[in-house]
């Protein structure tokens, strides 16, 4: 039986915690990764206190030494990768018309480099091993021009949809899906904490289905795209926005 090893970026906390621990539920081994070492460790072994089969490490998504290493460890751990996350994102509510530029740069580098690296590094070598899924994590707000979480924020949203398609096509001979999960506003910390709780409530009243979307029905989605099944999507973005973005 093919081993399944996951790794998913920014899995310290909120939806990327969720994912983590779907994956892991459904027999990946895990190497749990974040910015923020202490929590991807505590995850990891809240996962598995034994190590077996979850693992937490210190993850830079925006520097290719430290995706390359993410990449080693899962070897030496498990073996080839089958799966990869981009899940990890800078978020920074801003006003666009005064948006210093080096705002931008830095939101927009960190989350378009991380999924670009992601997939680069990740998916050559799943590529050469004949078989991967890699999901990105993108937002309603790339797909609708929405800037409550920062016009950088959306900019960098937007690429990532585009870096979805190009490696898609790129490595789908291969045996190497690419896709990518677009949520609009879900229950989860971060949006309580970047988002003013008055324009909170004029967003989920905005909402055609009137409330906020379930974090957790994102994993299962995630978890879809990284089974065996999935072999026939690839360059797909599904949504779950509770139908404020309808196409």
């Amino acid at each position: 039986m093919t081993v399944r090893t996951a790794v998913v970026t920014g899995a310290a906390g909120g939806m990327g915690a969720l994912i983590a621990r779907r994956l892991h539920d459904e027999g990946h081994q895990v190497l749990v990764t974040d910015l923020v070492e202490d929590a991807a460790v505590a995850l990891a072994a809240d996962l598995d206190p034994s190590g077996a089969t979850a693992v937490g490490m210190r993850l830079d998504v925006a520097r290719k030494p430290d995706v390359e290493a993410a990449l080693a460890r899962v070897r030496q751990l498990w073996g080839e990768p089958t799966a990869l996350v981009n899940n990890a994102a800078m978020t920074q509510a801003a006003d666009l018309m005064t948006l210093p530029v080096e705002d931008f740069a830095r939101v927009l580098t960190t989350n378009t480099n991380g999924v670009f690296l992601g997939c680069q590094v990740f998916g050559a070598a799943m590529a050469a091993n004949g078989h991967g899924r890699i999901v990105n994590l993108a937002s309603l707000a790339g797909q609708n021009g929405g800037t409550a979480t920062g016009g950088h924020y959306a900019a960098s949203k937007g690429a990532i949809l585009t870096l979805t398609k190009v490696f898609a096509r790129e490595l789908a001979g291969a045996g190497v899906t690419v896709n990518a999960v677009s949520p609009g506003p879900h229950d989860l910390p971060v949006v309580h904490r970047t988002v003013p709780e008055d324009k909170l409530a004029a967003v989920v009243a905005g909402i055609p289905v009137g409330h906020l979307g379930d974090p957790a029905f994102i994993a299962d989605m995630v978890a879809l795209l990284v089974s065996d099944r999935a072999g026939f999507v690839t360059g797909a973005c599904w949504d779950a926005n509770g139908g404020l973005y309808l196409r």
